[in-house]
């Protein structure tokens, strides 16, 4: 991870955990574990995006396959039913 990526995590624990104290006076202690389950499944899809923008293109290329020869059979050819 990058040193940019941490100060993005530490921002939103430093947010997260400012917003909770603020809360906590009004919003029931049941509540509050929802609230924080959601907060840190927003930080990781958040951490997820960013991520993968930062993160450089793969320098894999894609390469085609030529196609596998079909082999043939006695069975390939249509069975006459009498």
């Amino acid at each position: 991870m990058t040193r940019d990526g941490e100060r993005v995590i530490e921002l939103m624990n430093e947010l997260g955990s400012r917003v909770s104290n603020v809360l906590s006076d009004m919003v029931p202690p049941a509540a509050q574990v929802h609230l924080l389950n959601a907060q840190r499944e927003l930080i990781t899809a958040l951490m997820l995006i960013y991520e993968n923008r930062v993160a450089p293109a793969p320098a894999t290329k894609r390469v085609r396959r030529a196609k596998a020869s079909r082999r043939t059979t006695k069975r390939d050819r249509k069975i006459s039913i009498d």
